[in-house]
């Protein structure tokens, strides 16, 4: 059974940075597609960053420049470094991990809060 634990989250002030990780375990197929989504208050879950296995990335574009994604395939961990946080960052972010159509698996989710 695939399981997905994040930690990193907490409370910041606007411009500070976290970083996110989120260890994966269990029968994990490749290739595959790691990442973050995140879901603020009221709104519904929408991505943040992911990267596939051989490293190529994608952003939101609200985070380019800001957060940069990263994984250690040894480790079957992804990361997410968030610098330059802005008080519209705040949510909960969930990790994810896709081995193929319909195959997604996910985290319980870390609450990021930055106050202004």
């Amino acid at each position: 059974q695939v399981q997905l634990v994040e930690s990193g989250g907490g409370l910041v002030q606007a411009g500070g940075s976290l970083r996110l990780s989120c260890v994966t375990s269990g029968s994990i197929f490749s290739p595959n597609v790691m990442g973050w989504y995140r879901q603020a208050p009221g709104k519904q879950r929408a991505l943040v960053a992911g990267i596939n296995s051989g490293g190529s990335t994608n952003y939101q574009d609200s985070v380019k420049g800001r957060f940069t994604i990263s994984r250690d395939n040894a480790k079957n961990t992804v990361y997410l470094q968030m610098n330059s946080l802005k008080p519209e960052d705040t949510a909960v972010y969930y990790c994810y991990l896709r081995t193929g159509p319909g195959r997604d698996y996910w985290g319980k989710g870390t609450l990021v809060t930055v106050s202004s």
